[in-house]
């Protein structure tokens, strides 16, 4: 049986492509990922990994928490929910198999930013190309533990309450060389140009 999330993720990126009128072999050109994987992906057979879903956000010209938000909201959303409060356990949580990462969206759809929780495993280390950040204004929260952030060639070691607002995009890595999981928030918000 396919985790709903992972379909929801395989719907979201197959509709992406198509509203592109990419072919297979295009997103695998404009991304980096072999054709084979985006049809395993998109036919809900292989659930992506973070790396794997950075090349295809910045292919698309999404950030990933886009790409993972419109795929984590249930379908049978239609109407904006009332104020109210959500517990973590209404949220869906979205984890990397390769890394473990795991990421809660905290915001829904119609909020005019983006914020998810991220927990980061020890030794954990999640590439993302340059492009991955165009669009974007994005800033990072650490909560707890410590996260070494590279940022094109610049190493930033942040502890708990440590913030870094990112500027052009660039290269990046969030990578925990600790021995205890980092968690941290993640702000994004879209702007015109990159």
């Amino acid at each position: 049986m396919i985790d709903p999330l992972v379909e929801r993720i395989a719907t979201r990126i197959r509709t992406e492509r198509e509203a592109r009128r990419w072919t297979l072999a295009q997103l695998a050109d404009a991304s980096g990922v072999s054709r084979a994987m985006i049809n395993r992906i998109e036919r809900g057979e292989s659930n992506p990994t973070a790396v794997v879903l950075g090349k295809l956000s910045a292919a698309f010209q999404l950030s990933v928490a886009s790409l993972l938000a419109q795929a984590e909201e249930a379908p049978e959303v239609t109407e904006p929910a009332a104020a109210g409060v959500r517990r973590p356990a209404d949220d869906p949580e979205w984890v990397d198999p390769e890394t473990g990462y795991r990421r809660r969206q905290i915001a829904g759809p119609r909020f005019p930013a983006e914020l998810a929780e991220i927990r980061l495993p020890a030794g954990a280390r999640v590439p993302y190309p340059a492009a991955a950040f165009a669009f974007l204004h994005q800033l990072v929260w650490v909560l707890e533990g410590r996260l070494t952030f590279h940022d094109g060639d610049t190493a930033h070691e942040l502890g708990p309450g440590d913030v870094i607002e990112l500027g052009d995009p660039a290269p990046r890595v969030f990578a925990n060389t600790a021995d205890t999981d980092c968690r941290y928030a993640v702000l994004l918000s879209r702007t015109d140009r990159p």
